[in-house]
């Protein structure tokens, strides 16, 4: 497969409706929302949602899916794979939230290993956590991730999901990569009153999804090393017809015949009433099976927008947030995301035949 730029990529959406809601235990009053999501070694699928707890507290819960009567499936709570323990993801009562916050999880092969990437959000901020599994239900943390070879000089940085094969980085080493996405401190400490100057800034300068690398031989020689990133490059800015104000990654890739699909989500904000209402929608990105950086397809208007009463009102209102996917067919998947940031909910995706090269370049 040529990295050729795809015209077109159709899929129908279905929504399957809420999976999970608040069961109205202290450690879900806040909601249960932004889910990860894998097949443990026994095909059962896992989902971990985050669940937060009366001052913004979060952690990283379980919950074993079962076939209901009907779709989608029907998941049963499992204690928590992750609580805030670790000095990084604690702080102050006072200081408006900590914990475990909003994970990814990735089954990659030749590590062995299911790989949990999660929002540490502790004294420093938020910062992007690694933890390992090989049966996906114990966990064991890694630590945080360092970016320092991108010479940021703000490291608050969220949305991470690791790519689940070896792919190349952009100066051709062999590697693991993930998406991330740095942000802004104008966004962190104005949230919607800082709208305007963000809009004045250019796309590329806005919270943008990024990949990052690590080199496979530096991981195998010692796991420790998948926290070193070594390369980070911008593939999705807010440059488009939607999501100006920033994106940011979604669901982990998965293969699809054209290369690596992922569901991401954008923001938008709309003037109302003399004050900026911001919306989470979400779309389509396919990358090149072997070197991610090149893009081959992105959604040019979003394929899933907040629209029904779950999305349209909640904790943080008009908000979908896909971050977990389960493969059903070559071509059939099974999203879940964040509704409103107060329940989890599931669409179901068919992507429609791939085309041709032939049809590629007749288009």
């Amino acid at each position: 497969m040529t990295a050729t730029a795809l015209p077109r990529f159709d899929a129908t959406l279905t929504r399957l409706g809420v999976v999970l809601s608040p069961d109205g235990s202290p450690a879900e009053v806040e909601g249960v929302l932004n889910p990860a999501g894998v097949r443990d070694r026994d095909g059962r699928y896992v989902l971990f949602p985050r669940c937060v707890a009366a001052g913004n507290v979060s952690r990283v819960g379980r919950a074993i899916g079962q076939p209901g009567a009907a779709d989608p499936l029907v998941f049963a709570r499992d204690g928590f794979a992750l609580e805030p323990e670790a000095p990084y993801e604690l702080r102050a009562p006072a200081s408006g939230g900590m914990g475990c916050e909003d994970p990814r999880v990735t089954f990659i092969p030749v590590l062995d290993r299911y790989v949990m990437c999660y929002t540490a959000f502790g004294p420093l901020g938020p910062r992007v956590a690694i933890a390992l599994s090989h049966d996906a239900h114990t966990w064991e943390r890694l630590g945080l991730v360092d970016f320092s070879c991108c010479g940021s000089a703000i490291d608050d940085d969220k949305d991470a999901a690791f790519f689940p094969e070896p792919v190349y980085s952009p100066d051709g080493v062999l590697s693991l990569a993930f998406y991330h996405r740095p942000m802004l401190h104008i966004s962190t400490v104005d949230g919607r009153s800082a709208v305007p100057r963000i809009l004045e800034l250019a796309p590329q300068d806005r919270e943008s999804t990024r990949i990052a690398y690590v080199p496979l031989d530096a991981v195998q020689r010692d796991i420790a090393n998948l926290l070193k990133v070594t390369e980070s490059v911008l593939v999705l800015a807010p440059d488009g017809a939607w999501g100006r104000i920033k994106t940011g990654g979604g669901t982990p890739p998965v293969r699809i015949e054209e290369g690596w699909l992922s569901l991401y989500h954008a923001v938008d904000a709309l003037e109302v009433d003399g004050r900026y209402v911001m919306t989470y929608s979400a779309g389509f990105v396919v990358h090149d099976i072997d070197r991610p950086h090149i893009v081959r397809y992105r959604s040019h208007a979003p394929v899933l927008v907040p629209e029904n009463r779950d999305e349209l009102h909640g904790v943080v209102s008009n908000v979908v947030f896909p971050t977990a996917i389960d493969t059903l067919g070559a071509r059939n998947f099974d999203v879940y995301y964040g509704m409103a940031d107060a329940r989890i909910g599931c669409v179901r995706i068919e992507l429609a035949p791939a085309r041709s090269a032939a049809d590629e370049t007749a288009a």
